[in-house]
C-alpha cells in the first residue's frame, strides 16, 4: 500500500560561541568537575551571547538545515519551533524565525513540549507533511536555557546549556512499510500529575516573571528510565520494528546515567546510542537535532539509517519517533 511519508532531507544544528567547563562553574557554586561528572557525564555546555535571542540561534540551525537540503527559505511553507524559552510571551518564535529567513507568508508556530518538545513537534509536522498540507516543512528545537537556571542551586545549573537543531521535512513516496525512508511511527506521552517533578516556578498568569527551574532529580531520574523505554517499544512496535533491527538510537540528551539506563532497560548496545551530553549539556528541545546533526558529520549515520528518537521533559512529557534517514 502507497504512503507519503515526511523525509528528513536536512540536518542542521549550532551551539553558541562560549564554553561553560565545568571548572568555570566551580568558580561561582559549590560544585566540582569530578562531582559533575560522575553524576551526569557533562563536561561543559555553551552559553549564549547577551545579545543572542533564541530565535538568533534557531535561524543558524535552519540555515545549515536548509542548505544541508538544498533548500532556500523562500521553499518553506511551514515553520514549527519547539522551544521553553521563546523570545517574547507573542509573537511565536517561529514567526520571528520565519522573519528573520525571509521565508514567504506560511504557517508557523511554537510547540512548548520542554525537552519533548522536538519529538512532539516533528508528530505534529508529519500531520501536515504526510497529508499534502505542506511540501517544505522546519522543525527546529531552539533553547537558551541558562537563563531559566538558578546559580544557587548546584543540582540543576550544572545541567543545562544553549543551543538550536533542525530538520527539513519534505514528501516522499513509500510503500507503508518498514523498509521506507522517513519518519515511520510516534508515540507521544503526557503526564500532568507529575507537573511538580520539573517545572519552572514562574509565568505570565501566575508570578508576572519568568522563574527559575526547579527540578526532583531522583524521581524524574525514575520515570525518564521506565517511561521512556515505554514510549520507544510503542514507537517501534507501531513501525513493524525491532529493537534489534535499530541502527542507532537518538536520545534527548539530559543525563549520561539516563541515557545509560534506557538503552540498557531495552536492550540496546551502547556502542548504538549517539551522545553527546559531555560536550553540550542538557539543551532541552534542540538535544535530539543537535545529536543527530554531530552524529551526521563525523560520518556515524548516514542515508538509510533506522533511527529510533526519544525524549522526556517537564509536564512530564515524553514520546519517541522511529525514523529512516
Amino acid at each position: 500500500m502507497s504512503a507519503t511519508r515526511s523525509l528528513v532531507t536536512g540536518v542542521g544544528g549550532y551551539l553558541p560561541a562560549e564554553i561553560v567547563t565545568n571548572d568555570d562553574l566551580a568558580q561561582t557554586v559549590d560544585t566540582s568537575d569530578a562531582w559533575i561528572q560522575e553524576r551526569t557525564g557533562i563536561r561543559q555546555r555553551r552559553r549564549a551571547a547577551k545579545d543572542e535571542a533564541t530565535s538568533d540561534l534557531a535561524v543558524e540551525a535552519a540555515r545549515r538545515a536548509l542548505a544541508a537540503a538544498g533548500r532556500t527559505p523562500a521553499d518553506l511553507d511551514l515553520i514549527i519551533v519547539a522551544t521553553t524559552t521563546p523570545d517574547l510571551t507573542f509573537p511565536a518564535t517561529a514567526a520571528i524565525v520565519q522573519r528573520k529567513l525571509g521565508a514567504p507568508v506560511g504557517v508557523a508556530f511554537d510547540v512548548q513540549a520542554v525537552c519533548s518538545g522536538f519529538v512532539y513537534a516533528l508528530a505534529v509536522a508529519d500531520g501536515f507533511v504526510a497529508r499534502g498540507q505542506s511540501r517544505c516543512a522546519l522543525v527546529i528545537g531552539a533553547e537558551i536555557m541558562t537563563r531559566l537556571l538558578d546559580y544557587q542551586d548546584r543540582t540543576t545549573c550544572v545541567l543545562f546549556g544553549d543551543g538550536a537543531g533542525a530538520f527539513v521535512l519534505e514528501p516522499g513516496a513509500g510503500q507503508g512499510t518498514k523498509a521506507d525512508r522517513g519518519l515511520l511511527a510516534t508515540a507521544l506521552r503526557c503526564d500532568g500529575t507529575k507537573q511538580d517533578l520539573l517545572y519552572v516556578d514562574g509565568g505570565p498568569s501566575t508570578s508576572g516573571a519568568v522563574g527559575h527551574l526547579r527540578m526532583a532529580g531522583q524521581q524524574v531520574f525514575r520515570h525518564a528510565v521506565v517511561n521512556i523505554a515505554e514510549a520507544v517499544r510503542a514507537a517501534a512496535d507501531a513501525a513493524g520494528v525491532d529493537m534489534a533491527e535499530v541502527d542507532w538510537f537518538i536520545p534527548h540528551q539530559a543525563n549520561q546515567r539516563i541515557l545509560q539506563g534506557v538503552a540498557h532497560r531495552l536492550g540496546i548496545e551502547e556502542s548504538r546510542v549517539v551522545s553527546t551530553v559531555a560536550e553540550h549539556a542538557n539543551t532541552s528541545a534542540a538535544s535530539i537535532p543537535l545529536a543527530l546533526d554531530a552524529a551526521m558529520a563525523d560520518g556515524r549515520i548516514g542515508p538509510g539509517a533506522l533511527l529510533i528518537l526519544e525524549a522526556m521533559g517537564g509536564g512530564l512529557t515524553w514520546g519517541a519517533a522511529t525514523l529512516r534517514l
